[in-house]
């Protein structure tokens, strides 16, 4: 259900973030017109690499259909990390987002060695939040004007799983 983004997928993420540009609107950052392009995938894509972020593409048959990111590892004490995740609009509601969590979660606990992983929604993404239930992640909190979304700072309630 994901597999490691290549480079060669900045063409088909980039079509596909163009595609669901009004569906994500209000639940991301501002986009700069690059950001829609095969050349500002692939320039994310570097940074991502760079930042020790683990980008996933979510696959629904051959086609990706989302993205899954592990990100913010913090190693020693804390043994970390932060998951975000999207899917496209058209396929929402068919289980991709709560296989993929399910799968990147295992692989955060297992080849990354982490014993927590935290995911932000919000507050009125129920779907979202939804989806970590299932994947067995707790309610930690609220988090005041988190992040800046569609040009807002916006609540978000905190989720966490601890390695069993």
């Amino acid at each position: 259900m994901i597999r490691p983004v290549r480079p060669e997928d900045a063409e088909e993420l980039a079509a596909l973030y163009a595609a669901n540009r009004d569906f994500l609107r209000p639940f991301e950052p501002v986009r700069p017109p690059e950001f829609f392009t095969a050349e500002g995938q692939l320039a994310r894509l570097e940074r991502q690499l760079a930042d020790d972020t683990h980008p996933f593409a979510i696959l629904d048959g051959e086609s990706i259909a989302g993205t899954i990111n592990v990100f913010h590892i913090v190693r020693e004490a804390l043994q970390g990390c932060t998951i975000g995740y999207w899917i496209d609009g058209r396929r929402n509601g068919r289980g991709l987002a709560t296989g993929a969590v399910g799968e990147v979660v295992s692989y955060a606990f297992g080849a990354l060695g982490l014993h927590r992983v935290e995911a932000a929604t919000l507050v009125d993404n129920v779907a979202s939040q939804r989806v970590l239930e299932k994947n067995g992640f707790d309610r930690i909190g609220l988090a005041r004007s988190f992040l800046r979304i569609a040009g807002d700072w916006r609540d978000f309630y905190l989720f966490q799983r601890i390695a069993d």
